[in-house]
């Protein structure tokens, strides 16, 4: 049987101040706030990814996983394209992204397109936190460019994920990770690592609603109840189940911290949440001197580690977490893409950069 834990139960209630700090992100400031240069380490890390991941069609090839493209890739790539003020880029992506990726019906995005197939999006569901990127990014972009077209559209995919991609179970709002497949009679299946709260910040700006509130205050809620296994990390997916809201492993998927679960951490600090208990724990794991490695996966129910390394991106990710942590300097100049670097250690770096030119 699966360990089981209530995220509600023993849990302090999430302080005023925590949730200020959560909502408040140096990225997400008010529009009036003049749109700040960009960052030199950031921008040349973005021209090195760029030359290597950007097809000049406009999309992001994933090389860890046989060339397809995702629309998280396309929402972060929009996201690096606006912090470097690179136009050219950031319509290129932009123009890719909705001619292949939009769902009929709504302004949400198919999650997956896989080049060389006959029909290259045959799943039109979205990931969450796509949208939430892709929105973000164009109403960041709206303010860069003076461009009322982006905030019209980043505001429509805003409005769309409060409408269809938000629920109440155990006691808690909770956000899904797409729009269908995740929702059952007993229970609803989450993935921790779409609670993006610097750029949930910036959807309820655009679509002001208390529901937001509720959202970011549970998320935070249920991150800090949702620790499995002998370092109590957080899983890639979790189980919520609807009549007590208690949360377990799923059974659909590897029972593990890895590579969706360390944006938890990743996001928690960007919003300013470094000394959550998350935080906390995932660091301590890393840093437990018996590990051989940096391990790339723990498995949360029989505490096995990876049998190889993780990439250079959680390395990087690791590294500025300890920074904030400990109030230490993070060098930005120092972080570069190495060979080794696919796409998504790639990006992870890049989101470091970019989390830290905003705190700091």
């Amino acid at each position: 049987m699966p360990h089981m834990i209530s995220p509600g139960a023993s849990l302090p209630r999430l302080s005023r101040r925590a949730l200020v700090a959560g909502l408040g992100a140096a990225w997400a400031a008010a529009p009036a706030r003049a749109v700040a240069p960009p960052d030199l380490a950031l921008r040349a890390v973005w021209q090195d990814f760029r030359a290597r991941f950007l097809l000049p069609e406009g999309r992001i090839i994933d090389t860890g996983n046989q060339g397809v493209s995702h629309s998280e890739g396309q929402g972060w790539a929009l996201l690096c394209a606006e912090r470097c003020g690179d136009r050219a880029s950031f319509d290129l992506l932009l123009a890719w992204t909705r001619g292949l990726l939009r769902r009929p019906g709504d302004h949400l995005h198919a999650w997956r397109h896989v080049p060389g197939a006959a029909q290259t999006v045959s799943d039109r569901n979205n990931a969450t936190d796509g949208d939430v990127f892709i929105a973000a990014a164009l109403l960041l972009a709206a303010r860069r460019w003076d461009e009322p077209a982006y905030a019209a559209a980043g505001t429509a995919i805003a409005r769309d994920i409060l409408r269809l991609l938000l629920r109440h179970v155990g006691g808690r709002t909770v956000l899904l990770p797409g729009a269908g497949g995740f929702e059952e009679q007993e229970h609803v299946v989450l993935n921790l690592s779409y609670y993006a709260f610097p750029a949930l910040r910036l959807l309820a700006r655009a679509v002001p609603d208390p529901a937001w509130l509720r959202l970011v205050a549970d998320g935070v809620g249920l991150l800090r109840g949702a620790g499995f296994g002998r370092w109590d990390l957080p899983p890639d997916w979790l189980t919520l189940w609807r009549a007590d809201g208690v949360a377990s492993l799923p059974s659909r998927w590897p029972p593990r911290f890895s590579y969706d679960a360390v944006r938890v951490p990743l996001y928690l600090a960007w919003a300013g949440l470094q000394e959550e208990a998350p935080v906390q724990r995932v660091l301590r794991f890393w840093a437990e001197r018996t590990h051989p490695y940096l391990p790339a996966w723990a498995d949360l129910e029989t505490d096995r580690i990876s049998p190889y390394p993780a990439n250079g991106g959680v390395a990087v990710l690791r590294q500025w977490l300890q920074a904030r942590a400990g109030g230490g300097a993070f060098q930005m100049e120092s972080v570069r893409l190495s060979r080794q670097d696919d796409y998504y250690g790639s990006m992870i770096k890049i989101l470091v950069l970019i989390a830290e030119s905003e705190l700091s």
